[in-house]
């Protein structure tokens, strides 16, 4: 099945979604400007930094360009990114490489605007990126102290078989920190394998209750520029559930 994460127009509008100034996310006042920032939102507002020390892994699912795996490396020692998107990966090395990237995003028809995407080194240096399956994961990958996925599970075939994997990512007594809308769509999932119809939540939380805790949800909000007319929005249940000790 061909990746739908393969163009250029879908990497321009996700490094906008990552690293784009605030007046270019959302130009209009009026707008849902509570919906910026998300990937930095779903780090910062559920990760629990208290019980991080010194020498902590971290491993981001679904990391797109990359910018929930540097925000990781503000808490953590040495994070891991993987992606299903090869131009995806390769744009968040980029960033590892040189600190900078141009990039264009479309303003309307065939008119595109400019931008560069820019990461500070404190985080660069902490961070690795590498394609890979959700899905089919590495035995060998290992665990790690933080578990993040946002956005991941309903853009799956099986999200059952990344649940099924995640007690032996989370070392006991991290932490899994996901977000997820729970949009559902055949193009991405057959019906078969959504979790729940209409129960996703409950039947996402009967799944992880048997090896984790929950011990924060919220709404997160997000906004996705298409161009500067229309704006995809929508809202994420964030978690941070808490791994179990033997």
């Amino acid at each position: 099945m061909k990746n739908p994460y393969e163009s250029d127009q879908l990497l321009g509008e996700y490094l906008l979604f990552h690293y784009g100034s605030k007046e270019d996310l959302m130009p209009w006042m009026s707008g849902p400007v509570n919906g910026i920032d998300f990937p930095l939102r779903t780090v910062s507002e559920l990760i629990d930094p208290t019980t991080l020390g010194m020498g902590t892994h971290a491993l981001d699912l679904g990391c797109a360009v990359g910018r929930s795996s540097f925000e990781l490396a503000s808490h953590c020692s040495k994070v891991k990114g993987i992606d299903y998107s090869s131009s995806f990966v390769e744009a968040a090395n980029a960033l590892v490489d040189e600190g900078t990237l141009s990039y264009r995003f479309r303003e309307e028809g065939d008119l595109f605007k400019e931008a560069v995407a820019s990461v500070p080194s404190s985080q660069r240096s902490k961070v690795e990126f590498e394609v890979g399956d959700a899905c089919d994961l590495s035995p060998a990958l290992g665990y790690f102290d933080v578990v993040h996925a946002a956005n991941l599970l309903c853009r799956l075939p099986d999200p059952n078989l990344l649940l099924k994997r995640l007690p032996d990512l989370v070392k006991p007594g991290g932490q899994l920190l996901l977000a997820t809308p729970f949009t559902w769509l055949e193009e991405f999932t057959s019906k078969e394998n959504w979790l729940g119809s209409g129960d996703s939540e409950e039947e996402l939380s009967r799944i992880l209750s048997s090896d984790f805790v929950l011990e924060e949800k919220r709404e997160m909000p997000f906004v996705i520029r298409e161009h500067r007319r229309k704006f995809q929005y929508s809202v994420s249940l964030g978690m941070r559930w808490r791994r179990l000790r033997p």
